[in-house]
This record gives structure tokens, sequence and C-alpha cells, in this order.
């Protein structure tokens, strides 16, 4: 019973997206406290379930999560919907209700894996992950398109952990990373957020008018001034051009001899020693010297360990 009960919460949640615990707790015949306790249960398994309580609250559902996909084509969703609705208008039964209702949840703005702009097919997740990130940039794109304010869950580049409405106006990509450019309820200024760090997004049923911006009005240079960005010279293998030409782009990368040179300026932080070390022996530091002695200090760190 315990778990039926959650399921059918899940699928509500999936179908309505925002519900009170009374509304929940009436439907099903069970304590509202019941409702909080299966809902704590949800969010032990992974499901983005928030809880808001006072006058406006209620329980709302990442508009990002998603149920696995593979289980009915479109066509199949829209003729079971059809057949179930054409059912209950001539036997009312609770089961019926209730499976229209998963069905529904599934169908729901399942359009594609993949978020789609105009021409261009966007996936920034990891291999094998097909749907969690594409989700978030689908969501983000719906908000900016429709002017609709996101309420987002982000965890900055130090672990901490907030949630602010936002409303999305650009979406920018720089240096294989997707961002947002929004203007954030908490600051009350625009402000850059990295895709990749919002665990959870949703709307918030609230609207906004675009401003029209210029791009020289984005600080496209955020996260890094002046003073943390290192210019750096490379000595580059050329079995390994192709990897590394992904990482410091074509441009910044000349052939000399049997090997490449490659003269950029990146952030200087824990993540380029890491990032030159995993390339192996195939990049070189030439230059800085601090650089060169932090590289090979990190290696003696590493082969010490085996």
């Amino acid at each position: 019973m315990k778990y039926q009960v959650m399921l059918k919460i899940l699928t509500l949640l999936l179908s309505k997206r925002k519900i009170t615990a009374k509304e929940i707790a009436e439907r099903y015949d069970i304590s509202v406290r019941s409702v909080y306790r299966y809902v704590e249960e949800l969010n032990v398994c992974g499901v983005p379930v928030d809880v808001a309580r006072g006058r406006y609250g209620g329980l709302t559902i990442a508009d990002t999560y998603r149920l696995p996909t593979g289980y009915f084509t479109r066509e199949e969703y829209a003729a079971a919907l059809n057949a179930l609705d054409a059912m209950a208008g001539q036997v009312h039964s609770e089961s019926l209700i209730s499976a229209r209702e998963k069905l529904a949840s599934r169908q729901k703005d399942e359009k594609t894996d993949l978020s789609v702009s105009g021409n261009i097919i966007v996936d920034g997740g990891t291999w094998g992950d097909t749907v969690k990130f594409s989700d978030k940039m689908k969501v983000v794109e719906e908000a900016m398109n429709g002017g609709r304010c996101l309420m987002i869950d982000y965890i900055s580049r130090e672990g901490e952990h907030s949630k602010r409405v936002i409303d999305p106006h650009v979406l920018i990509f720089k240096q294989n990373v997707w961002y947002v450019y929004a203007f954030c309820h908490t600051k009350q200024e625009f402000r850059t957020f990295k895709i990749g760090r919002i665990k959870k997004a949703r709307f918030t049923g609230g609207t906004f008018k675009k401003k029209n911006i210029k791009r020289s009005e984005i600080p496209l240079d955020f996260y890094y001034p002046a003073g943390e960005l290192m210019p750096v010279t490379f000595e580059i293998e050329r079995e390994s051009l192709p990897d590394i030409e992904e990482w410091l782009g074509i441009d910044n990368i000349e052939p000399r001899g049997n090997s490449f040179i490659a003269d950029v300026t990146l952030p200087d932080d824990s993540r380029l020693v890491s990032m030159i070390l995993s390339y192996g022996g195939a990049v070189k530091v030439l230059a800085p010297a601090s650089l060169k002695e932090r590289v090979a200090a990190a290696a003696k760190t590493i082969a010490a360990q085996y």
C-alpha cells in the first residue's frame, strides 16, 4: 500500500507539477503527515520534490524531472489517452483515472530528448547522460522564449546551495560550457549562471518582459578577472593534436618542427594543472616557469601514491 501511494503521488506531481499536501491526503485518504513522510522518501530516491509551506505553498516537482523514456511512441500515448477518455466518459473508475494521469504525466513535454533551438541541437551532457542536462536546457529555453520566471536550486563553485527566482534572457556557450544570463530576483541584478550547476529548475507561474540586451553589456569574462588569467606556452605532440585542439582551439596552435606550439591565456586555477596532467606527456609546459613547477610537483605526488 505504501509504495502504491508513493507512486500515485509521483504521477500526480508529474501531471499537475504543483499540489498541496491536503489535496493529496484527501484524494488518497491518508493523513497530511503521511504525505510529507512519503515525499521525504521520494526525495531520498532521487525525485526532486520541493516543499513550500505557507499560504501560497505546496508540493512541487522540478520541471526538468522526467520518468524514463522508451515505453511508448508519441502516437501510442495519444491513442491510449483517447481510449481512456472515451472509457471514462462511460464508466466511472478510479483505476481508469489513475491510469490516464500516469500516461498524461509521461506525455507532457516529451517532444524530444535533446534541446533544440532552430536548426541547432544542443546536448551538453556527459556521455551516458542523455536526458538530465538536455532537460535543464529545454526548461531554460522555454522560460527564455516565453518570458517565464524560473525557480532554480543552484550550487556555486564554492559549494553553496541557494534557491533563486531568475528571468532567463540569453544563453551563452563559452569554452564548451553553457551559461544563462538572467535577472536574479535575490540580488536584484543580472547574473550569469552555469547550466551544469543548476540542480533543479521549475516554472514559478510568474512572467517577465525581456529586455533588449546588447552583446557588449554581457560580461563574457565572468569568473576570471584579468589577475586570474595566465599566458601559457605549450609544446604538443602530433599524435595528441586532435584532442588538444578541442581544448585550446585550432586557431591557437601552430606547427613547429615535429611538434606544435600553443600560445594561450587560461584561467590560473587548480583545474589547469589537472587538465595538463590528463594528457600525460603529450602536453609540455614551456612557460611560465611557475606553472612548470606546479605540474612537476603534482606529477610527483601522483607517482608517490603508486
